[in-house]
């Protein structure tokens, strides 16, 4: 019974797992290699409206440090268990508005993760797949893209006809709703989010309504800074 636990207890401590450092270092390179790959199609291909070079110079800072953890803790159960401690205890508050980058970040962290357990082939295969979506989205795609936006007009001097503009609005925009509807002391606001294709759409939109109201006032604020 004592060796048995004896043995269990050396298993809980290290398991005779061999590191092999050109193995590491080959590794290593390809995570340089694939990661420049992936942050230059970061940049082509993804519809995020952040600074995208910057972003995508993480990639391989984040895939080599997964990498590293997996190497050194895969030889020792009970490093393992001390990295799930560790995790519990520390908090990672990224300010990530974009779930594209979301999974830009997973597939970044999946890479170390396949090449820290030696799954190469496996890692090159799930990498070109990855890509292929990615451009194949990217050249098949409709380039049209729609936008949702807050308008809201205001005025101060006079009243807004709220059946005329809800016309105005449906000559230019396909869909919108009403949010907000302000009556007080002689001066109107109203805020409409709407869904919009293109800036000419804005335009037309502001000229029409200008000629009906010529007193309004106008602000367009993208719905995501919410």
């Amino acid at each position: 019974m004592e060796d048995k636990w004896t043995l269990f207890e050396k298993f809980l401590i290290t398991e005779n797992v061999n590191l092999s450092v050109t193995d590491f270092l080959l590794n290593s390179i390809v995570i340089i290699v694939l990661c420049w790959i992936l942050g230059i199609t970061y940049q082509k291909v993804a519809r995020s409206l952040s600074n995208r070079k910057d972003f995508a110079a993480n990639f391989m800072i984040l895939a080599f440090t997964t990498m590293l953890i997996i190497t050194i803790v895969k030889s020792s159960l009970a490093l393992s268990l001390g990295l799930v401690g560790a995790l519990s205890i520390v908090r990672f508050r990224a300010a990530i508005k974009e779930p594209e980058e979301l999974a830009f970040i997973f597939f970044s962290i999946s890479i170390g993760l396949g090449l820290g357990a030696n799954q190469l082939v496996i890692v090159l295969v799930a990498f070109a797949v990855f890509l292929a979506i990615l451009w194949g989205r990217f050249f098949f795609q409709k380039k049209e893209i729609s936008q949702n936006l807050f308008i809201n007009l205001s005025t101060e001097k006079s009243k807004l006809d709220l059946s005329k503009v809800q016309s105005i609005m449906n000559n230019h925009f396909k869909r919108f709703q009403l949010k907000r509807f302000d009556d007080i002391d002689g001066s109107t606001e109203l805020s409409y989010v709407a869904d919009i294709k293109n800036s000419t759409a804005i335009e037309s939109f502001r000229s029409e309504l200008l000629e009906q109201f010529p007193d309004t006032n106008l602000s367009f604020l993208d719905s995501k800074a919410y």
